[in-house]
């Protein structure tokens, strides 16, 4: 192959690389999903909740009322509630967190709480005992479908992502994709990771490989 033509390819492969947008960093706090069955138990089954600001996610917000975590060994003040409701309630937290409350920190995707810790969940009135549900979510990108087409990947496939403009260096690996045509692009990280890579608004992450 002449040189001319190796440089083309090069010259080509690279400008592709850098038409891809950049990835941007959430760190995700502490949260709780509710199912809409747990969700009478804990307020009552003609309870209105009230709706306080959507999410980076089309259809997803947050609401006004918290509840408390309570495990073996701590209390969590204060956890924000998710809308909309979902089938099987699901408690999301970090590392620390799950050391605070006393539970196994399980890293798991959304979703997957089969064989994962419960807690007591409590807005002070009423009492929720959940016998699973708690997980450490692993870290994700969100992705529509055309967005997934730019950076060639698909659902389900994991990467590595290098933090840009941070503090600190990090590069988290086996990074999950998920696709679905209602997503926004962001990579969700939790709070103990936001914290790891010094995480700032000017930071954010670029693929460079699959696992």
């Amino acid at each position: 192959m002449e040189i001319d033509e190796i440089v083309k390819i090069v010259k080509k492969n690279l400008e592709k690389e850098l038409s891809k947008p950049k990835i941007p960093i959430e760190g995700s706090g502490r949260h709780i999903h509710l199912s809409e069955e747990d969700a009478k138990t804990l307020f009552g089954a003609d309870y209105l909740f009230t709706k306080t600001k959507d999410l980076s996610q089309p259809g997803q917000f947050a609401f006004k009322e918290r509840v408390r975590l309570i495990g073996p060994k701590g209390v969590i003040e204060n956890v924000v509630i998710l809308g909309p409701f979902r089938k099987n309630t699901q408690i999301e937290i970090s590392m620390t967190d799950a050391r605070n409350l006393g539970v196994t920190p399980t890293i798991r995707e959304s979703g997957d709480i089969e064989n994962t810790p419960g807690v007591v969940v409590t807005n002070g009135n009423n009492t929720l005992i959940l016998n699973k549900g708690v997980i450490v979510a692993k870290n994700h990108i969100h992705m529509n479908e055309e967005e997934a087409k730019i950076f060639n990947l698909k659902d389900k496939e994991l990467v590595d992502v290098e933090i840009k403009n941070s503090a600190r260096a990090i590069i988290f690996k086996d990074v999950l994709i998920r696709v679905n045509k209602n997503f926004a692009l962001a990579m969700h990280i939790d709070y103990d990771e936001a914290n790891a890579c010094a995480l700032s608004k000017e930071s954010f992450g670029e693929i460079y490989g699959k696992r």
